[in-house]
């Protein structure tokens, strides 16, 4: 019989699926309110979707209904459009609700104190729960039916009914409307139920690990259903590990069989994210550095001694600072407090150069140059930030359950640092200190795609020093950008009262960015993609990945709090040497050591991947890492897959 994994994998539990008609123009002819329609939607999925359970499944609840239809027309939208701005599809997102105190409490106990809608959304949750129930008795599935006989009704006494907790809530929010609602710091939640069960010889650490296995394929039976820029896009990024406040570390025995079960699973749900420090034991880096090998493209690592100090900066609490997790990539957020858009929008650092130079070649000295190119990304900022008013979100009522509201900033990725750090050096170069050619000129070639300079783009491409060689006359300029974004917002407020805060990350604005950019000056033709995160542009001739390391370590990514990791693929063929895990570990903790922020660390096959656009049949397991998440090669548009296919390969 085939095993719940690779039933999972292979989309068997696919066939239950089925779709509901659309409801937004009857929730318009009924004058209902947003709120309204919302909790008459969310009744409506609950009550038409089938209790599923599937074969030696433990952890249940699926999504039936492989549809959710909008609670708005079109012309709806579109007068939301004309009076507010909308962030993305208007549906919350990026959130990590307060799960901890609900499967403590209890949804019966959260509904003496709800209004009237959130009331109706746990009775719906609730009668969802008791098909689920019916259906175990049905099956003779004991061990569901003793589950659901407690949660989500009342507080959690153990770690199974913790996680079928957990599950349930998750589902809901998706349900809601919500996407990219994410896991959060899962193994501080259930380590003291691991820890009772343990001790109560309930589970030992086999049947733990079975259980946590379990808990995971749940991630990923409905994965594909939840909104994203592309397949995998899903926002399940949970955070383990980190250190409290004494600076005791937190990784514990359930983020330890994580990693494990993740390994075992082998896919791509959840994402896992691992908090470390300074002090980090190199063991836990070991940990880490299996699922690389196997080729996940996570974990991806959080650096504390970083983050923490940035948040605390920044005016967040020192107590939620320590606290803090991840988004659906790398944003930084708060359990509980947050409802912050981490990823409102992007500032394209070459745009700015690009328009700069529209306007002005007459500059006598690259220090010039500078001063005006500070004053333009400000200009930049501001133009980007004065959007961002009379925000709407679609109401939420079941997420919002889970925040008490403190925080309310807004997150701005600062995409292409590599571009343009390459870009101004080369005119440093080239203009200032060469005297090759003047800026004039330069603008000039440029806006003709470098058409009729073969040897001027060969030397500029693959001659001149790049970020990521540990070129310290390339990477100050580097500082100096991100000291400038960081000073161009550090004194914004948004229209919440809120902070802005200065990313390193590009989400797919590599991309999109890319295609709306003319040519730059370090050799990168018109409408080609930007440097993407915070990497060396994919040209650049590399020294090793140490080199990487210097270069990217430089800035003060203290004032870049909003998250953007450097991003390396390593070749899969290093691994087959045994000592490859302690020098991957090692690798990693130097990255923290030199006060990097985030990482991520890919094991690639370029003949697999090459192979896998030929016949992707054949390599449907094949996993990559996008930007902050990992996604089956195959299931990928071709721009995404190509750009992962350019991507260099290191070895330590």
């Amino acid at each position: 019989m085939e095993n719940l994994r690779d039933y999972i994998f292979n989309l068997r539990h696919q066939k239950y699926r089925k779709k509901v008609d659309e409801i937004a123009q009857n929730y318009h002819d009924l004058a209902l309110s947003d709120k309204e329609r919302v909790v008459r939607r969310f009744e409506y999925m609950c009550e038409n979707e089938e209790a599923v359970i599937l074969n030696n499944q433990q952890i249940v609840f699926m999504r039936t209904i492989s549809n959710l239809p909008d609670c708005f027309t079109k012309e709806e939208w579109s007068e939301k459009f004309k009076n507010h701005y909308i962030h993305e599809s208007g549906y919350v997102s990026n959130l990590l609700p307060d799960y901890t105190s609900i499967i403590q409490e209890g949804l019966l106990k959260v509904k003496e104190r709800s209004d009237t809608y959130l009331k109706r959304e746990i009775d719906a949750l609730l009668k969802l729960t008791d098909k689920y129930l019916i259906e175990a008795k049905k099956l003779g599935r004991n061990d569901v039916v003793e589950t659901l006989s407690v949660v989500p009704r009342y507080p959690a006494l153990n770690l199974k009914q913790a996680m079928q907790f957990f599950r349930i809530l998750h589902y809901g929010y998706m349900l809601e409307g919500g996407y990219q609602i994410v896991g959060g710091r899962i193994d501080q939640l259930f380590y003291p139920y691991l820890k009772k069960d343990m001790e109560e010889k309930i589970l030992d650490e086999n049947s733990a690990l079975e259980l946590i296995k379990d808990f995971f394929l749940s991630f990923n039976v409905d994965a594909d259903l939840y909104d994203g820029v592309q397949q995998g896009d899903n926002g399940q990024s949970v955070v383990l590990g980190g250190i409290d406040e004494k600076g005791n570390q937190l990784f514990n025995l359930f983020s330890k069989l994580s990693l494990i079960a993740c390994r075992q699973n082998n896919l791509i749900d959840p994402k896992i994210n691992l908090r470390v420090n300074k002090d980090t034991p190199i063991e836990i880096f070991e940990l880490g550095s299996e699922l690389t090998k196997a080729g996940l493209g996570f974990p991806q690592y959080l650096n504390d001694d970083v983050i923490i100090e940035s948040l605390i900066r920044q005016g967040y609490k020192k107590e939620d600072a320590y606290n803090y997790a991840v988004a659906a990539c790398w944003e930084i957020v708060i359990p509980k407090y947050g409802f912050e858009i981490v990823n409102i929008g992007a500032c394209c650092f070459f745009k700015v150069l690009e328009d700069l130079l529209k306007n002005k070649t007459d500059y006598q000295s690259f220090s010039q140059l500078l001063t005006d190119y500070k004053v333009y990304l400000e200009k930049e900022c501001d133009s980007l930030l004065k959007q961002y008013q009379n925000i709407y979100f679609v109401p939420a009522p079941l997420i919002e359950s889970g925040l008490e509201v403190k925080y309310q900033n807004f997150g701005i990725h600062g995409t292409g640092i590599s571009t343009i750090t390459d870009s101004l050096y080369s005119i440093k170069k080239l203009v200032f200190d060469d005297k090759k050619l003047s800026l004039k000129e330069f603008v000039s070639i440029i806006n003709n795609n470098y058409e009729n300079h073969d040897e001027l783009f060969h030397h500029i491409k693959y001659q001149l020093p790049k970020m990521g060689q540990n070129n310290d006359e390339v990477d100050e300029i580097a500082v100096e950008v991100l000291e400038m974004f960081y000073d161009a917002l550090k004194d914004k407020r948004n229209c919440y009262g809120g902070i802005i805060r200065p990313g390193t990350g590009t989400a797919m604005y590599y991309l999109w960015h890319g295609k709306q950019l003319g040519a730059s000056y370090d050799g990168r033709k018109k409408s080609e993609p930007l440097s993407a995160n915070y990497s060396p542009s994919l040209s650049t001739n590399i020294k090793g990945p140490i080199s990487i390391i210097e270069s990217f370590c430089k800035p003060d990514l203290i004032k870049c709090n909003n998250g953007g990791p450097l991003t390396l693929e390593f070749s899969s063929s290093m691994f087959n040497d045994d000592e490859s895990i302690k020098k991957m570990a090692n690798f990693i903790k130097l990255f923290v050591l030199k006060k990097g922020h985030q990482l991520q660390c890919n094991s690639v096959n370029l003949h697999n991947l090459k192979n896998a656009q030929i016949n992707p049949d054949k390599y449907r397991n094949l996993i990559v890492r996008i930007w902050g998440w990992s996604a089956y090669f195959v299931e990928l548009d071709k721009e995404y897959q190509d750009h992962v296919i350019a991507r260099q390969e290191h070895s330590l």
